[in-house]
């Protein structure tokens, strides 16, 4: 595989990546609207089990059909390509049907023992045609990115999203009337649906743009099948592990918050509706900026591999602290904003300022958040997966063991699971570093890269909470105070930044250095 055509593989990617996540968060706004906190508290706390059981239905096959394929067509061995696709797509299509039975009879027990409120229950079973239909799908984009062709993958993303958004939407307004359950159900049948176009396109890709295996070399003969499915499953298993366990602990947040809001004195339907405010509002805000810090670590997974590759960590080094430049830059004016205006923008985009409480508490550690995501790529282009996944694992506990004592203190309630996530979102982001300091020798220059953004953005989070209220008392209009103080900040932000020296002329070019990948090609 040629360098351009991978590049253009993980812009095609990224650009999908991209466009999804802006129509996520239109859908994210819309939803909150129509079926309330309580709908999304519905839906999330089935979602995360759900992901959970197709974690453990397709158990790591597509990762093992995009390498073998991969390697099998190296060696222009498209007959052996096409027997890994075939042998992993029965697997997938058997292990998905055995899941969705067991899902089926097994329903009453998570009624029982996992979900925290019994309207869940049939909000799962809405779900569960997706398992069957996303292992399909999932076999078929392994498939092409074992050819090194993103195309079909991406287009195929994007319209399973555009499907999911809008039917999501339509069947949750027309079942609406019959509560919110009825309409959190009709986002699922979205969800479905979504899943569904998916899969078609993937079929159609597969029919009319595979490759033609008559021009594979006939001297290659066939592996035993047992010899296939061990090369499978090698694969396999290292990677449903660390998935498995990464579901699983996200389930354990969507079932023990809820209960925990209810052993701290909410009812049943307002533990609902305060867990859907933070994972539906909070979270959604505090991840927006992950659109910037995402992409970096995309393009730093090759960009230290190739350093990697040829032993040069003297660019190495360089390259991390561009990127951890990078993410203070962009990450500590962000969290600024999230505190200083965290009830308006709750208020003026969702429609609930009281979620502003929780997103308060959470951009204290948003920079914590924002760093985790640009070590983890950092640590992944420098082949040390496992590193940021023992660390996850590591910092999770810490995180559990701050739900379940904090969230039930009265006076805490979600604002004590908001600083379960912030510890979370410092440990994880602490290890990563202490990681690559430890791999790479590099040392960062703190006042540059830290205090002086650090300076700047505490400059920023005065002039935004001064002028928000001195804006509010001469138009009386929320929305216009907050644009206007919002304007204010940055324009502070950036400032005193320049007059701090905390960037020069030098950090464009760094920056265009960090994503020169997207556009040398």
């Amino acid at each position: 595989m040629s360098k351009k055509s991978f590049v253009y593989g993980a812009l095609v990617l990224l650009s999908s990546s991209l466009f999804n996540r802006i129509l996520g968060f239109v859908y994210q706004v819309t939803m909150i609207r129509l079926v309330r906190p309580e709908g999304i508290g519905l839906f999330n706390m089935v979602y995360p089990v759900y992901i959970l059981v197709l974690v453990s239905a397709t158990v790591g096959i597509p990762v093992a059909i995009s390498k073998l394929v991969a390697e099998e067509t190296a060696v222009d061995n498209l007959r052996g390509a096409y027997r890994i696709f075939k042998i992993c797509f029965f697997i997938l299509t058997a292990n998905s049907m055995l899941f969705t039975v067991l899902c089926c009879a097994g329903s009453h027990l998570l009624l029982e023992y996992i979900f925290p409120n019994p309207n869940a229950y049939h909000i799962f079973l809405s779900l569960l045609p997706g398992i069957i239909i996303v292992s399909l799908c999932s076999a078929f984009r392994g498939f092409f990115q074992g050819l090194q062709n993103m195309v079909p993958t991406a287009v195929s993303q994007s319209l399973e999203q555009l499907v999911r958004v809008f039917s999501g939407i339509f069947f949750a307004y027309i079942f609406l009337p019959f509560g919110i359950e009825f309409a959190t159900i009709g986002a699922s049948i979205g969800v479905v649906a979504g899943e569904l176009s998916g899969l078609l396109s993937m079929v159609a890709f597969y029919f009319r743009n595979r490759p033609n295996r008559s021009v594979s070399p006939s001297f290659y003969s066939s592996e035993p099948l047992s010899r296939s499915l061990a090369r499978i499953f090698n694969l396999a298993f290292p990677v449903t592990l660390s998935r498995l366990i990464s579901s699983l602990l996200l389930s354990v947040d969507a079932v023990l918050i809820p209960q925990r809001l209810q052993a701290g004195g909410l009812n049943l339907a307002d533990s609902t509706s305060t867990f859907g405010q933070f994972v539906g509002i909070a979270e959604t805000l505090l991840f927006t900026p992950g659109i910037i810090t995402v992409s970096l670590a995309v393009s730093l997974i090759p960009a230290v591999s190739d350093a990697m590759a040829i032993n040069n960590m003297s660019l190495v080094r360089a390259r991390c602290e561009d990127a951890i430049r990078i993410t203070f830059l962009a990450g500590l004016p962000c969290a600024c904003i999230f505190f200083t205006l965290s009830e308006e923008l709750c208020g003026i985009i969702f429609g609930y300022p009281e979620a502003g409480a929780s997103l308060k508490i959470l951009a204290l550690g948003g920079l914590f958040l924002y760093l985790q995501q640009t070590t983890t790529g950092i640590l992944q282009g420098m082949g040390q997966a496992a590193r940021p996944f023992r660390n996850l694992v590591f910092a999770s506990f810490f995180k559990i063991i701050g739900i379940y004592y904090l969230t039930s203190i009265p006076q805490l309630g979600i604002r004590g699971t908001a600083a379960a996530f912030v510890a979370c979102y410092a440990i994880m982001a602490w290890l990563n570093l202490l990681d690559i300091f430890g791999l790479t020798g590099i040392r960062i220059n703190f006042t540059r890269n830290l205090l002086k953004p650090l300076f700047s953005s505490t400059g920023m989070a005065l002039a935004t909470n001064t002028s928000k209220h001195y804006f509010f008392s001469c138009t009386g209009s929320t929305e216009l105070s907050t644009a206007f103080s919002l304007i204010l900040g940055l324009l502070s932000y950036l400032s005193l930044l320049i007059f701090s020296g905390g960037i020069n002329g030098n950090d464009i070019r760094r920056i265009k250095n960090v994503f020169s990948l997207r556009t040398r090609y």
